[in-house]
């Protein structure tokens, strides 16, 4: 008999979650390529921003990843994996107004993603939003 308490009343991957699973792996695909390059080709101009925006790539895979999955465990940690992308973003953006010797070149998350139209900034309140709306314990 299948463990009902496992799957969640709404799929992840299903109505909005479908076009939140389309933007997140947008967004580790843009990270991903940027954070190669930067890393690739001047990795000594910026390596602290350029670190974390691979960080910021791995993150959207795995959320990308999870949402895809679903599950308690996908929920889990798609759920950690947005929130430290939150936490990420808020610090890093306001790192790169503070701090400006740290980020002498642009990141997906440094001024809150202006660069990306502030989507990486919006986009873990998505995230966090939708999780909330699927999540096991409303079944």
């Amino acid at each position: 008999m299948p463990d009902r308490s496992a799957q969640p009343s709404h799929p992840l991957s299903q109505g909005w979650g479908r076009a939140l699973v389309f933007v997140y792996g947008l967004f580790a695909v843009a990270a991903t390529g940027r954070s190669a390059v930067q890393l690739g080709l001047e990795p000594g101009k910026a390596p602290l921003a350029y670190s974390l925006s691979l960080v910021a790539a791995v993150l959207y895979l795995v959320a990308t990843t999870c949402l895809l999955l679903g599950g308690s465990t996908g929920w889990r940690v798609a759920g950690i994996a947005v929130t430290v992308e939150l936490l990420g973003v808020l610090s890093v953006g306001t790192l790169s107004y503070v701090a400006t010797d740290l980020f002498p070149d642009k990141t997906v998350w440094s001024h809150f993603g202006q660069g990306y139209g502030f989507l990486p900034l919006v986009l873990p309140f998505a995230g966090l939003a939708w999780l909330r709306h699927t999540s096991p314990a409303r079944a």
